[in-house]
């Protein structure tokens, strides 16, 4: 089969589906590629490394469209909405999708490309099983959020993160508390910690404490945390509005205590959770910093505005975005490794069995229906009872 890839159309986004070592790999499994020129450059892979792995680099991305049996994005349509829309009349019946899609968040968009007649794997639909865990492109890209997230904060601290003993005297470490204990904030803990500032972390689910005391947090209990937040797959589930309140009143007092405060707080689906008010903000010394790796989603921090940073009483609230394609050229090895493991799994046996968990679950559009039970329900579409489509 022919995979094509085509450049990113997204603002800002610097990130390739595929990577040349990829393409490597893929053909030794009998797979073609075909590449839009400058595809990769973003990332830091020109089309020379693409060309000597083996793919074919064309000039016209309708080309790449029209030839290719299956096309590889880091944002497809649903994902890129704006700029992504003039890619669908390039698709063709039966062509095949493999990328995020954002279809939870954009469910309306699965609806447009049914009338296509493509085939779309959503890889946010992956099943956070352990065979599935090489292919899992959420959490390889929250690993660089979670790493970008506390670089930002150290940037704009004005304080530095490590304790230093010098001549001119000691210089205390910053304090650093994550909230939301998943693959971005464990990995936040984690750089916090090795920039040497003292790290703490909270998370309703009771199974966080053990994750974040393994990379050195100090886990806080607010006496909240309960089994019954526990979502699956590392995500908290929606709770009510006033175990959100009482949530807030306790975690005020521990936010005045801390120099950076990283919110990586979502709940699968919804809109995120506000965990920081305005009045929290407020209570923190001047020049404290909050990046909210939610603001995409909401926020977790009343005040904060997605792609911006605002400032409260001295205190500085960054709305943090695609950070992953902040640091294009790692995320696009990991995500092009997701990617071509992907590829492999499912139709490097012949053709995809859609019966098998990973590739039905993950399977967004076919036949010309949304055919994923979960973004069905979202659009207020009965259940469909095909076999091997769920």
């Amino acid at each position: 089969m022919l995979v094509g890839v085509v450049r990113e159309t997204f603002p800002g986004e610097r990130r390739v589906a595929l990577t040349p070592m990829v393409v490597t790999e893929l053909r030794r499994s009998g797979f073609g590629v075909v590449i839009e020129a400058g595809a990769g450059l973003g990332a830091g892979f020109p089309d020379r490394l693409y060309a000597e792995a083996g793919a074919e680099v064309v000039l016209d991305r309708e080309e790449v469209f029209g030839r290719a049996d299956i096309i590889a994005q880091v944002r497809g349509y649903g994902a890129n909405p704006e700029a992504g829309r003039r890619d669908l009349g390039y698709l063709r019946p039966g062509q095949v999708l493999v990328g995020f899609f954002e279809p939870i968040a954009n469910p309306e968009a699965a609806v447009e490309l049914a009338s296509r007649g493509v085939t779309v794997f959503a890889l946010e639909l992956l099943p956070r099983i352990s065979r599935a865990q090489s292919m899992d492109a959420l959490s390889s890209q929250a690993t660089v959020v979670g790493y970008k997230g506390v670089l930002l904060a150290a940037e704009a601290l004005p304080k530095m993160f490590p304790m230093l003993v010098t001549a001119a005297g000691t210089i205390k470490p910053a304090k650093v508390l994550v909230i939301g204990v998943g693959v971005a904030g464990l990995q936040a803990i984690a750089t916090a910690r090795r920039l040497g500032a003292v790290v703490s972390a909270y998370d309703v689910r009771p199974a966080a404490k053990e994750e974040a005391e393994s990379v050195g947090a100090r886990f806080i209990e607010l006496g909240l945390e309960t089994v019954e937040v526990e979502a699956g797959g590392g995500y908290a589930r929606e709770m009510g509005e006033e175990f959100y309140r009482r949530q807030r009143q306790l975690l005020g007092d521990v936010l005045a205590e801390h120099d950076v405060v990283i919110t990586a707080a979502l709940v699968v689906g919804r809109r995120a959770p506000v965990l920081v008010t305005a009045e929290m903000v407020r209570r923190m010394r001047p020049g404290s910093v909050i990046v909210d790796l939610a603001a995409e989603r909401g926020g977790n921090c009343e005040v904060s505005r997605a792609g911006e940073t605002v400032e409260v009483d001295g205190v500085k609230v960054i709305g943090a975005v695609n950070l992953a394609a902040t640091v294009p050229y790692d995320a696009s090895q990991m995500y092009g490794r997701n990617v071509g493991n992907f590829l492999r799994h499912v139709f490097g046996r012949g053709g995809p069995d859609f019966s098998e968990e990973i590739t039905r679950e993950t399977l967004l559009v076919r036949a010309g229906e949304v055919v994923s039970g979960r973004v069905r329900q979202l659009l207020g579409l009965p259940p469909l009872v095909t076999k091997g489509t769920g």
